[in-house]
């Protein structure tokens, strides 16, 4: 077994890199942000959000995990909406 702090410092550098995906995720958001405003639509997309989910889950690898999938992408589109709503204030 390996030992924790060997553990631990896996998952900060897991968490490094989820950092810069967010960063990442959360630029993307602000475009999609700007193209839904020049078109007129809603930040919320509740067809979208249920296709993001039903990918997510499908792309695991371990099925027990799909409730935790879940909860973790609805918090990632609940705060990408909270970043679109902010940029279409701003624009």
């Amino acid at each position: 077994m390996r030992e924790l702090q060997e553990l631990r410092g896996e998952l900060d550098g897991l968490d490094r890199e989820l950092t810069a995906l967010l960063e990442r995720r959360l630029a993307l958001a602000r475009e999609i942000a700007r193209a839904k405003a020049q078109r007129g639509l809603p930040v919320r997309d509740a067809a979208r959000e249920a296709q993001v989910l039903a990918s997510r889950r499908a792309w695991l690898k371990d099925p027990a995990l799909g409730d935790a999938c879940d909860r973790f992408f609805e918090g990632l589109m609940a705060l990408s909406r909270q970043v679109q709503e902010e940029e279409m204030r701003n624009a």
